[in-house]
């Protein structure tokens, strides 16, 4: 612990805990001896901290929430890895995160400057990228992967196991079980590919230009007319007519890897 830490005197520091320059722990927080805060972390009020536990520098985190505890999963039960998480990164309030399983690395592993709001939940094993936002009443089932900046809606819920592409989107209120492929905008319940995040690529300044190469891409790859040829062939076409795309390859590896789960797609045309 260093010097500079400041520490409410209802706050409980196990000894054995590592705080970094100008960390702030408020009032009846409770930090574990093998937790490590980097330089400026601040912790409100009432926040649990728990086993193998390393957080950034610059971490914002709320009240009552609890980060690093044993992985809600029966089978791993005695048996606690660890949990990882990025710089600035905002925790809000009743926020949970579960520590790793030995069956999976025994990490779950949060990156840079993610966003997660009151009473989200990220389950045991999960691997989430750089500037993830999931917000308000999020649940996260344990061995997720979330690419970087992607974005889930509001008291949605996420299949274990279950990918998630980098920069795609969950609309609010869904139930996703299923691989959404990145760029991608998905919702529902059970959640089906819309087709491409164009709200949330522009915010980001992706152009009409790259847009429309997406675009065409994406209705390529996900048909609504009946007959189309298989996903393979779908694959293979479009990667022979946007080689060099950075984008479309992006999406086509992703649809190339094995998975667990089987791949969020349209609704099917009514006939």
């Amino acid at each position: 612990m260093t010097s500079s830490a400041r520490i409410h005197p209802s706050a409980v520091v196990e000894e054995g805990a590592r705080l970094g320059e100008g960390v702030v722990v408020g009032p009846f927080c409770h930090i574990g001896a093998e937790v490590e805060l980097g330089d400026r972390a601040r912790l409100l009020s009432h926040v649990v901290l728990a086993g193998r536990t390393r957080i950034g520098a610059d971490a914002e985190i709320h009240p009552f929430a609890s980060l690093g505890a044993a992985a809600q999963d029966l089978k791993s039960r005695g048996r606690t890895g660890a949990l990882v998480i990025g710089r600035g990164c905002l925790v809000r309030e009743g926020v949970t995160i579960n520590a790793g399983t030995p069956a999976d690395g025994g990490e779950t592993r949060i990156g840079d400057d993610c966003a997660f709001l009151a009473y989200s939940h990220i389950g045991h094993d999960s691997r989430i990228g750089d500037g993830v936002v999931l917000s308000n009443n999020v649940l996260l089932g344990g061995h997720v992967r979330i690419g970087d900046r992607a974005a889930i809606g509001g008291a949605t819920v996420v299949h274990q196991c279950v990918h998630i592409g980098a920069q795609a989107f969950v609309a609010g209120l869904s139930g996703l079980e299923g691989d959404l492929v990145p760029f991608g905008l998905a919702g529902g319940n059970r959640a089906h590919l819309f087709g491409l995040n164009l709200v949330g690529l522009r915010r980001r300044g992706f152009s009409d230009a790259r847009l429309a190469t997406l675009r065409e891409a994406f209705r390529r790859l996900f048909p609504q007319e009946a007959g189309a040829q298989v996903l393979a062939q779908r694959i293979e076409a479009v990667a022979r007519d946007f080689a060099g795309v950075g984008d479309v390859e992006a999406v086509l590896a992703f649809l190339r890897a094995e998975r667990a789960r089987p791949l969020c797609a349209p609704r099917p045309a009514r006939g």
